[in-house]
């Protein structure tokens, strides 16, 4: 019998991704597993979960047809059972709704409660950005763009940044820690103002050596997404139009004539 080893002090049934009192036999070899992760995980081929058929009791270990009751000792399966995806959740602080549009499960308590989904997104997101997130078709059918792991069946947290693209919500944290800039699209994750303000005032501190005074860059702004000239530098590169310094630099001007360094 599986146990999660983290909590079989309380005799908690299940596995290490879910808390369950069944397990399941996979329609595709007839092997039995806790859950459908765990099938992924040891065998070459992808389990189909709709098409499972029967489920093993792990109080009386009993092999019968799926249902949320246990027909043989009547041990509840677990608080949620899903029909649909053939899929058990025991864990109270871990509420489990099914989307049609998505055509699984998803971790929350419900459409219209603490989730919407997006018809253009094609993803369930939290009804608090309903109103002001980016859409992207078919968002979320992609790989994290930091762990590459498929993001619309994920089991981890995913959330959608400030571009409308998404990232794994633990990838999300590591990545701001170093950087400021979407991995997909290059734009500025929050308000940076302050910080250009100090890239700024640190051009001011740093003029450039008369040699390249006269220099301009052709840079393309990663948050306005527009071209324009600016003065030239060795570090910093401020877009004209939007002020912001996420800026790529395209190519450099050099003027004809270069005034000498050379003393006369």
């Amino acid at each position: 019998m599986n146990i999660n080893v983290h909590i079989i002090e309380r005799n908690i049934l299940g596995c290490s991704h879910y808390r369950r009192n069944v397990k399941i036999q996979a329609a595709c070899c007839q092997r039995i597993f806790p859950c459908r992760l765990c099938h992924d995980a040891n065998s070459d081929h992808f389990i189909i979960r709709s098409e499972t058929k029967n489920m093993l009791c792990m109080e009386c270990m009993t092999l019968q047809p799926v249902g949320q009751w246990c027909k043989a000792c009547g041990t509840k399966a677990a608080r949620y059972y899903c029909n649909k995806c053939q899929f058990w959740n025991d864990d109270p602080e871990k509420p489990t709704y099914h989307c049609d549009s998505c055509g699984i499960c998803r971790q929350g308590k419900g459409i219209g409660i603490d989730f919407h989904h997006c018809t253009k997104c094609n993803v369930c997101m939290a009804i608090s950005v309903k109103d002001t997130h980016k859409c992207i078709e078919r968002n979320l059918e992609s790989d994290c763009p930091i762990c590459g792991e498929y993001m619309f069946t994920s089991t981890i947290a995913v959330i959608v940044m400030p571009c409308g693209h998404g990232i794994h919500k633990p990838c999300y944290k590591k990545l701001v820690q170093s950087s400021y800039q979407c991995p997909v699209c290059l734009k500025s994750l929050s308000n940076m103002t302050y910080y250009f303000r100090q890239l700024e005032q640190e051009l001011d501190r740093q003029p450039m050596p008369e040699a390249y005074k006269n220099h301009i860059s052709v840079i393309f702004c990663n948050d306005c997404e527009q071209k324009s000239d600016t003065q030239y530098h060795f570090f910093h590169h401020r877009c004209q139009l939007c002020s912001s310094f996420n800026t790529t630099v395209l190519n450099t001007k050099i003027p004809d004539s270069v005034p000498s360094l050379t003393s006369q």
